[in-house]
């Protein structure tokens, strides 16, 4: 249960961390959201909760970087769930320090932070990319983890400085690996969104490899598993994949939107939208039966509602869609 209990959300701004701040108010949790620092005093997707929760917020901006702010922000709250974090792939090729600065050492100041202040539970958030391309299939926990790029070896090196303060501090963290997660709020730089975005707008769409397999999970099962990974006693040290077991192609997700969108456009491989040969990870897809055992957690929306529900999301939020450049 988190009704009662003071929670922070780092990147609470962005696509899962303000679905996530909305299902902790429902809740009855007491949530900060920290949100970065930026001169327009943009609060990204919190924009879209209903003013009733808005309204139970709190809202810091700050920068994960700075460890004097982190500290002070996790101070006085009994949760953390850390999703601050650079996610695009593609720009991780063109800026790999920041990656580094902002995952790795971000990371190591919520960590620090919560060792000192002696915080009840951290949850930081990985991602399947740690894993590459499968060597083995569905990839389980213990699957050997492979840095296909920049963004995916500073995500590495953050689960390790998570393992690192369990053992050496015994910081009790669980560190949450959700497969591709999508919904409504999701950015222009996920695939699902350039697809729908461009059969709302475009003749044709426009992507990069076709071939690459995907296991999405829909936000609000996300969601659920966060929830869960910062509640449930006795899993401190525990690393835990949330994803529905199911693969399919990049070229069978923009099949399977047209169809639900009505629409029937041609599908062009972009190859300026392909990740270099060998950083491309080629196939995921989960063993979730960690997160069945130990926290109960089954994802329970189905593909084509999560679908639909991304389709009314963007088809009414067009404005925030670049549907005719790639974004990175």
């Amino acid at each position: 249960m988190v009704a009662g209990k003071r929670v922070l959300v780092t990147g609470a701004a962005g696509f899962i961390g303000s679905h996530l701040v909305e299902t902790l108010v429902q809740r009855d949790a007491t949530v900060t959201a920290m949100v970065r620092y930026n001169s327009s005093s943009s609060i990204g997707n919190l924009g879209f909760l209903p003013d009733p929760i808005r309204a139970k917020l709190t809202v810091i901006s700050g920068n994960i970087e700075d460890s004097d702010f982190v500290y002070r922000a996790i101070e006085g709250h009994d949760i953390v769930l850390h999703l601050a974090a650079l996610i695009a792939i593609p720009y991780s090729y063109v800026a790999p320090r920041s990656y580094l600065r902002t995952n790795v050492e971000g990371t190591l100041n919520v960590l620090e932070a919560a060792r000192r202040l002696g915080t009840g539970r951290v949850v930081h958030t990985s991602t399947s990319e740690v894993y590459g391309t499968a060597l083995r299939t569905p990839i389980d926990e213990e699957h050997p983890l492979q840095g296909q790029s920049p963004y995916s070896a500073s995500k590495i090196g953050a689960d390790k400085i998570a393992e690192s303060y369990f053992r050496s501090f015994e910081t009790p963290v669980v560190v949450l690996r959700p497969f591709n997660t999508f919904g409504p709020r999701q950015s222009g730089r996920a695939f699902i969104p350039t697809i729908i975005s461009q059969a709302l707008d475009r003749d044709a769409i426009h992507l990069g490899s076709l071939t690459p397999q995907r296991d999405m999970t829909f936000v609000s099962d996300t969601v659920d598993g966060f929830i869960r990974a910062a509640t449930i006693a006795g899993i401190e040290g525990e690393t835990i994949n949330l994803g529905t077991g199911e693969t399919y192609s990049i070229g069978d997700f923009a099949s399977r939107i047209l169809r639900l969108m009505g629409m029937e456009k041609p599908i062009v491989h972009d190859a300026s939208r392909d990740r270099p040969n060998k950083s491309e990870v080629m196939k995921l897809v989960s063993d979730n039966s960690k997160a069945a055992r130990l926290l109960g957690w089954r994802p329970s929306t189905t593909l084509d509602d999560g679908l639909r529900q991304a389709i009314e999301f963007i088809s009414a939020n067009r404005h925030l869609y670049a549907p005719n450049s790639y974004t990175v």
